[in-house]
């Protein structure tokens, strides 16, 4: 019973470690996927609005646009 007890903690001891490896390790990864995920954002964003004024300027080229990407 006792080296139940003992095994029981060493794997709960190396189990808290393994986790803080992983996200130790997986942060920097976590944070540069949100960086990316606001850069696109960014990006969308300017793109709508720059087909927003085509589509109000130019309807002919915005419509040509259009067929272009679909």
């Amino acid at each position: 019973m006792l080296r139940t007890l003992f095994i029981t903690g060493l794997l709960a001891l190396a189990g808290l470690v393994a986790l803080r490896l992983a996200f130790g390790l997986l942060g920097p990864v976590v944070s540069l996927l949100f960086w990316l995920l606001g850069f696109a954002l960014r990006v969308f964003v300017v793109g709508a609005v720059v087909y927003l004024l085509l589509r109000v300027l130019s309807p002919a080229t915005a419509r040509r646009l259009r067929k272009l990407f679909r």
